[in-house]
């Protein structure tokens, strides 16, 4: 049996395979109202028919201002669970799990959505935008200026995350996992050049870790010890003086002692820079990562099957999330079961008769 096709048990949740759909924001909620639509079912659920053992929803704000631009997808509120309830039940039918990325988006959120033709920037409030907030009062280039969050800001915000977990969890979602990547809220708390508070949420790497550490809690509390909760980490951003491997190292043990599941590890995204990309370039931070206790998922241009064969299979990993590659072929876990000789693949019974 290939490494990919390998079950995995977390908390008595097993996951048929370790071939995951990576958290991809689709910014479709037309009506900017935060529920999810017909474009999530189909999106979601044929990459549930394609095989994937695990679908992780796209950054789903806890608030309204949390949203990255007016078309993201929330769960800020029952009817926005109850909005997701027809793909969970959907993707369920496949024999899929189903988790959901809770996000707030920070200082980077109120922004055009990044469609072709589109401006770039923030939204202003007479097309729909708002204010952002921000662990210090430093714009991300291009974008407003965000307010410095109160510590009474923070204590909303970390409840926020558990109420949405809570409903999510209500509704039949498996699992959550907590945005803490690509320079949105948790992760401009944890960098040292988007946060400088003076107070007990900035400094050194405890205060500037402190809101990700209560909102894991909060969330935790409050889904129960039976549900797994993931963490996605920027491992590096990048960019000298900037929160790092070994930063993010530290984190992840510490996460781990408190009982996360997995940290997924993604990189960047905290300032415009240039990332050294390639085929599987992240793998060494997922790797670090795991060396040091964790459960890790690695994820950014791991297109192949063998590829992503290698990387389980060298201890590099635990599970591998594909992005733009599922973009392109949402039945990959098929093409993969071929070429690695699974058999008979992860097929729904109406496709088995198209087979690789």
């Amino acid at each position: 049996m290939a490494e990919l096709f390998t079950p995995m048990t977390l908390r008595g949740l097993t996951i048929d395979n370790r071939i995951w759909l990576a958290p991809m924001c689709q910014y479709s909620c037309e009506k900017e109202d935060g529920m999810p639509g017909t474009w999530h079912l189909v999106h979601l659920g044929a990459r549930a028919t394609g095989g994937f053992g695990l679908i992780l929803t796209e950054a789903s704000a806890v608030v309204s201002e949390g949203r990255i631009s007016p078309q993201d997808a929330g769960i800020w509120s029952d009817a926005h669970a109850e909005a997701w309830k027809p793909v969970v039940d959907f993707v369920h039918s496949q024999g899929t799990v189903i988790g959901m990325q809770l996000a707030h988006a920070g200082r980077k959120a109120s922004t055009y959505r990044p469609f072709d033709g589109n401006p770039r920037g923030t939204v202003p409030a007479a097309e729909g935008g708002w204010q952002p907030l921000g662990a210090s009062p430093i714009a991300y280039p291009g974008y407003t200026e965000p307010t410095e969050m109160t510590e009474a800001d923070i204590a909303e915000v970390v409840a926020a995350f558990a109420a949405a977990a809570r409903r999510a969890i209500a509704v039949g979602f498996d699992l959550v996992e907590l945005h803490a990547a690509h320079g949105y809220l948790l992760h401009s708390f944890l960098s040292p050049l988007s946060n400088q508070r003076t107070d007990g949420y900035g400094g050194d790497l405890a205060g500037r870790a402190r809101i990700l550490y209560e909102t894991y809690d909060a969330v935790r509390e409050a889904v129960g010890e039976d549900v797994p909760v993931f963490v996605r980490l920027s491992a590096s951003e990048w960019v000298e003086n900037g929160f790092d491997i070994a930063e993010a190292v530290e984190v992840s043990r510490e996460l781990d002692a408190r009982g996360v599941d997995v940290i997924d590890v993604s990189s960047g995204g905290n300032f415009p820079v240039k990332v050294p990309v390639g085929p599987g370039y992240q793998v060494p931070l997922s790797a670090a990562i795991r060396d040091a206790g964790a459960t890790t998922a690695t994820v950014g241009l791991i297109t192949e099957p063998g590829q992503a064969e290698t990387i389980l299979a060298s201890g590099q990993a635990d599970a591998i999330l594909l992005a733009r590659v599922a973009l392109r072929e949402p039945a990959w876990p098929q093409r993969a079961a071929h070429e690695l000789g699974v058999e008979p693949g992860p097929y729904p019974a109406q496709y088995v008769r198209g087979k690789w």
